[in-house]
């Protein structure tokens, strides 16, 4: 009885198992037709069954690194990036290491608040960062190592992105500092921001919170020497007052430009 009971319950899920008499290609080419249709969650269930259906393959491979993909645009970040991990531990030398690299590195770029992000349009630099880093890792790593990919030089902007947005999340806690009055710190996360991230669009700023820092704590010359340097870097800096302009000659009335 234990033995046909287990005969009809392995009958009854092949029935239910519409790639039961598939072939691996044919669950494969069936995941994409889904997926190019948006349709993420059921791509994901094939890229599962074609994973265990052959298993060792590279057709297995490309389907954990689809999956991921999926498992991305589904809104399910913290799988993607899980069968990312899993999908470079288990095959350190497949040929799609460089994809795998920008994926994650892409999943935590776009890392965000979702709809209530939208709506308030929060400010990326006034947020956590540890997504950033994650992100700017994963890129630098697919950058060193695949300097040739087809991927590295999106992936070189994407940083230069990221740069920016860490510095301005530095430059945001000193100038909070400097308005708190406590000029110590201000200098000190200034400073940070001008030693990590000395090419930022930050950078300017963070000399102009320093260069009032160290005027409030009575430390002209350091104050003198910053604004010196803000002059050499930054010429056209709006610190500096410019001289007023003469007044525009008065052109004819039937001049247009």
């Amino acid at each position: 009885m234990v033995l046909v009971s287990a005969l009809l319950t392995a009958c009854a899920t092949d029935d239910n198992d519409a790639t039961a008499k598939m072939s691996p290609e044919e669950i494969y080419a069936e995941a994409n037709d889904i997926m190019t249709s948006n349709v993420y969650d059921k791509a994901i269930v094939l890229f599962d069954k074609l994973e265990g259906r052959a298993a060792g393959t590279p057709l297995a491979q490309q389907a954990q690194l689809d999956k991921a993909y999926a498992q991305y645009k589904n809104g399910d970040r913290v799988s993607a990036l899980m069968t990312l991990e899993r999908f470079m531990k288990l095959n350190p030398a497949n040929p799609a290491i460089d994809y795998a690299l920008y994926l994650k590195g892409t999943i935590n770029f776009n890392d965000d608040l979702g709809l209530m992000s939208k709506w308030f349009k929060q400010d990326l630099a006034e947020r956590d960062q540890m997504a950033a880093r994650d992100s700017f890792e994963a890129y630098k790593e697919l950058v060193t190592r695949f300097p040739q990919s087809k991927y590295s030089a999106d992936a070189t902007l994407r940083m230069r992105h990221i740069i920016n947005i860490l510095a301005q999340s530095e430059l945001k806690v000193a100038r909070h500092y400097y308005n708190k009055g406590a000029y110590v710190a201000a200098v000190n996360r200034a400073q940070a921001t001008l030693n990590d991230y000395p090419n930022s669009e930050a950078a300017e700023t963070a000399l102009i919170v320093l260069i009032d820092s160290y005027r409030a704590l009575g430390l002209n010359q350091l104050s003198e020497d910053t604004q010196r340097v803000l002059k050499a870097s930054f010429p056209d800096s709006k610190y500096f007052p410019k001289p007023a302009s003469a007044k525009p000659e008065k052109k004819s009335w039937f001049n247009f430009w």
